[in-house]
């Protein structure tokens, strides 16, 4: 900037510049200087800092307003003997400023406040932050059934379909394993609620802005669609189809039903798209913790379903129709007082067993203490399928547990010192 001045620039108004840009501030300045001609030009400069999450300062923005017109001439030989000309321009200056102070002082004045004249005065010449303006970029223009992917409605649907991305995750390996027939009403109605509403998202990205290789916003309808075409639409075609609706009917054959049941879990691949979002969150070490620990309950659920399969597969040898005394499943059946027994006078198969929800809760009991490595031995694993499962499941919680606490440890160094 220092080449724009010149022999009439005031030397105090370009020292506050300079002091303005090292002290990180924000204030503006009536300043004279020059264009490439050597003609002189007055200027209302606006210097304001522009600061990113972590309150650092990554750019300034500055507003120039040829002022020219509303301050005194240069006193010259046509100048002279013109007093009307000069009176006229002060006068226009006067109420340009006025102007300028009232728009700026609008923002901190609030109805009911008793703030003195002088106060909001010192409030104006001190340029505090509390009226710094906002940098905002401008909106770009766009079709008009286009969506911006950052707009408020954009957000907030993002947010329902990422909390129904997790009832999804919760939900479906629960009713895979434990073979759910939907026939709840009110369980059914909700799912149906929730296929409507992923097949609505579909709609949506297909008018939904994205983000392109070079970070500009593409808002072109054939681009739009090809690229949802070509990432996601197959995965959340699949995960809207309603598999529960299917289910419910009693006429459906029993390997249709449990092929759809089983298709069920490509909607767990949604999370990718979760995954996505959640990097916004990654600078924050407790918003990281927090994480973390859903991200083991959300494991410790998938695995207690698993847990559940096998003792479910294994408690009956389907070749000779015997029930095995060492599997988990009948020992906890006789622990609860609800024993297998086998029907002899009706459909000749085994019935009875622990009830499904003390099933689950032993089974993420079980999947808790061993991803932790605890394992207290009243649920042990005895057939070998369990003893294999029980194996690897160790050795992801002693992983997982390792990946927690170094980064525990990075994050809040001082609680690990003892």
């Amino acid at each position: 900037k220092h080449f724009m001045y010149g022999e009439l620039t005031d030397k105090d108004t370009s020292e506050k510049v300079r002091l303005t840009f090292e002290n990180y501030e924000m204030n503006s300045f009536e300043i004279l200087m020059y264009k490439k001609n050597r003609t002189p030009v007055w200027f209302f400069v606006k210097i304001a800092p522009i600061r990113n999450e972590q309150e650092k300062v990554v750019l300034f923005l500055c507003t120039f307003s040829d002022i020219t017109a509303f301050k005194q001439p240069i006193e010259d030989e046509t100048s002279k003997g013109k007093p009307a000309c000069r009176s006229f321009a002060r006068l226009t200056r006067a109420l340009t400023s006025s102007r300028g102070v009232l728009q700026q002082l609008q923002p901190t004045v609030h109805k009911g406040e008793n703030v003195h004249k002088h106060s909001r005065l010192a409030e104006v010449l001190q340029l505090g932050s509390d009226i710094l303006p906002q940098y905002k970029q401008e909106t770009p223009k766009t079709p008009p059934h286009i969506i911006l992917h950052y707009c408020a409605f954009k957000t907030t649907w993002d947010w329902v379909i990422l909390i129904l991305t997790f009832y999804t995750a919760i939900m479906v390996p629960y009713n895979v394993s434990f073979k759910t027939k939907q026939n709840n009403v009110t369980w059914l109605v909700v799912d149906s609620i929730v296929d409507v509403i992923f097949l609505v998202d579909i709609v949506l990205n297909f008018h939904t802005t994205f983000v392109g290789p070079a970070g500009e916003v593409i808002s072109d309808p054939k681009l739009i669609r090809m690229n949802y075409l070509k990432t996601w639409f197959v995965i959340d075609l699949l995960s809207c189809l309603p598999y529960d609706v299917i289910n419910a009917f009693e006429n459906v054959d029993e390997g249709i039903s449990s092929l759809f049941s089983s298709l069920k879990v490509v909607r767990l691949l949604r999370l990718g798209r979760v995954a996505r979002k959640l990097d916004h969150y990654i600078e924050y070490g407790a918003a990281v913790l927090v994480l973390l620990v859903c991200v083991f309950g959300l494991a410790a659920h998938w695995l207690a379903c698993i847990w559940y399969s096998i003792g479910d597969y294994e408690v009956i040898d389907e070749e000779t129709g015997i029930l095995r005394t060492d599997s988990w499943l009948y020992m906890l059946g006789e622990t609860v007082g609800s024993p297998y027994h086998f029907n002899t006078s009706g459909s000749g198969k085994w019935e009875g067993g622990p009830n499904k929800d003390s099933v689950y809760i032993t089974s993420l009991y079980f999947t808790m203490t061993s991803l932790t490595s605890i394992g207290f031995g009243n649920i042990a694993p005895t057939t070998d399928g369990e003893k294999i499962f029980a194996v690897a499941m160790m050795m992801i919680g002693c992983e997982y547990m390792g990946i927690y606490i170094s980064l525990a440890d990075l994050l809040y160094p001082e609680s690990f010192h003892i």
